[in-house]
C-alpha cells in the first residue's frame, strides 16, 4: 500500500466509531514493530516522528528530514494496511514546512509558548501551505500537563473560533491527558470533551495515550476522539528490554554483530522491533481499530 489520505482514516474512524492510533518511532525498527502489530491485528494505523525531538536534537540539521520522510513513505508502500505519515509536534515552522515538502501527509505545528494569537496566524498560514499539496495539518490549543508542569483545560468556544480561523483538519485538545506520564494512568475529563464536541465538528485527539485509564480512553472515543498519541510507555519498554539484552550479551559474548546488526535473536535492533510491535499490541485494542484494515 501507499500513504493513506488522512481524511480518509479519519472519516471512516467517524463513520464506523473507531480511533486510528499514532505510534511514535524513532528508528527504523520502532517504525517496523509498530507496523508489524498493525498488521497483525488489521488496523489503520499513523506512524511518523517526533518534529520537536529531531529538530532540537545534538547536531539536527533540516537536510536529515527527507531521510526521515523516506523512511516513512518506503515502510508505507510495503504495509499491508494504511497507514498515514505524521511530521508531529514541531515549534520550528521551517521544519514543519520542510516536513510538507518531504513526503509527510500530516504536520503538526505545535508551540505552547507562543500566544494564541500569534499561533494561529502561523498555523493559518501553514494549513493554507499543506492543503495546497494535499498534505493535512494537526493543532492544538492549550498546553497539556506535562511532568510536574501543570497545564489548562481546553475551551470549547476557544477551540471552535480556532478551528474556523485555521482551518485544520484535527485538533489536539487538553481534557485530562499528561504529556510524558512516566507512572500511572488517570481519567478524563469527559464532560469538557463532551462540551468541545458539540462546538467543534473535526476529528479531535489526544495526544498522552500512555497515560489515560482504559475505560476513560473508551468512552472519549464513544465522544468522538478519532486519534490517540503513544510515545512514553513504548519507550520504557524498549528501554528495559534493550539494556537486559545487552546485560546478558555482555556475559561472554564476543561477537559484536551478535548483539547488533546480525540479525539473530539477541541482536538488539531485533529485539527492540520485537517489544515495541507488542507495546503497540498491548493498547490498540482499546481503540476499537483491530480489523477495520
Amino acid at each position: 500500500m501507499s500513504l493513506e489520505r488522512i481524511d480518509r482514516l479519519m472519516s471512516d474512524a467517524q463513520r464506523r466509531s473507531y480511533a486510528v492510533g499514532y505510534f511514535e518511532s524513532w528508528s527504523l525498527e520502532s517504525l517496523q514493530g509498530v507496523i508489524d502489530a498493525a498488521e497483525e491485528t488489521r488496523s489503520p494505523i499513523i506512524i511518523g516522528f517526533n518534529g520537536e525531538f529531531l529538530s532540537q536534537a545534538t547536531g539536527a540539521s533540516i537536510a536529515d528530514l527527507p531521510l526521515y520522510a523516506a523512511l516513512g513513505v518506503a515502510a508505507a508502500a510495503q504495509a499491508k494496511v494504511p497507514c498515514g505519515f505524521i511530521f508531529n509536534e514541531c515549534s520550528d515552522d521551517g521544519w514543519v514546512e520542510s516536513a510538507i515538502g518531504a513526503g509527510f501527509n500530516l504536520v503538526m505545528p505545535a508551540d505552547p509558548d507562543a500566544a494564541l494569537d500569534d499561533y494561529t496566524k502561523r498555523v493559518a498560514r501553514i494549513t493554507a501551505l499543506a492543503h495546497a499539496r494535499g498534505v493535512a495539518v494537526e493543532a492544538e490549543i492549550d498546553e497539556l500537563p506535562c511532568g510536574e508542569h501543570g497545564g489548562a483545560a481546553s475551551d470549547p468556544q476557544v477551540a471552535a473560533n480556532f478551528v474556523k480561523a485555521t482551518g485544520v483538519d484535527l485538533l489536539a485538545i487538553s481534557v485530562g491527558n499528561e504529556h510524558i506520564k512516566l507512572e500511572g494512568r488517570a481519567p478524563l475529563d469527559l464532560e469538557r470533551l463532551r462540551a468541545i464536541r458539540e462546538k467543534v465538528d473535526i476529528p479531535l485527539v489526544l495526544h498522552g495515550g500512555s497515560g489515560i485509564e482504559d475505560e476513560s480512553l473508551r468512552q472519549a472515543i464513544r465522544f468522538g476522539i478519532r486519534k490517540v498519541n503513544y510515545g512514553t510507555y513504548m519507550k520504557q519498554r524498549y528501554l528495559k528490554a534493550i539494556r537486559a539484552s545487552l546485560s546478558a550479551g555482555s556475559n561472554g559474548q564476543e561477537n559484536p554483530h551478535a548483539l547488533l546488526g546480525g540479525g539473530s535473536e539477541t541482536d538488539t535492533m531485533v529485539v527492540g522491533r520485537k517489544v515495541v510491535r507488542d507495546a503497540v499490541l498491548e493498547r490498540i485494542e482499546l481503540l476499537g481499530c483491530c480489523g477495520k484494515a
